[in-house]
């Protein structure tokens, strides 16, 4: 039987939900919990904002962005630390976020996040993607 290539949203979204209901065998999903937090500019833009998931004992953040106008002001740093102290209020002991060589992973490392693994030649020849975690701890 051949296979049929499909390559569109939807039906990414359906092998997503059947992988969806074959967890729910396994854990109660219904506490998952979107994260987000963000800073608009005084005409309502976007200036900043970070964005994830918690589950049980994990947060994960899929994006975070801040505008080039207000890096190095500790905007990111206070953004991140938001987040952490969120994850950490809602019972996650650890964060988990990637970021590739030319973002970010010095100013993960100073906020003490450390390597787990690191994905080499991402996406091309000599690129690096870097899959961080740090523990969260009530301060």
């Amino acid at each position: 039987m051949p296979f049929i290539a499909d390559e569109t949203p939807a039906f990414a979204e359906v092998v997503k939900s059947k992988i969806a209901a074959f967890n729910a065998g396994h854990w109660d999903a219904s506490q998952r919990r979107p994260i987000g937090f963000k800073q608009l500019h005084d005409n309502g833009e976007l200036a900043a904002g970070i964005a994830g998931r918690t589950f049980g004992n994990w947060c994960l953040i899929d994006n975070f962005w801040v505008c080039d106008s207000l890096r190095g002001q500790g905007i990111g740093s206070a953004l991140l630390a938001t987040a952490e102290e969120e994850a950490l209020a809602r019972g996650c002991r650890w964060l988990l976020l990637d970021t590739l060589a030319f973002q970010a992973p010095a100013f993960y490392k100073s906020r003490g996040y450390h390597t787990v693994w690191c994905q080499s030649d991402y996406p091309f020849d000599g690129g690096q993607r870097f899959y961080m975690v740090k523990k969260l701890q009530a301060e």
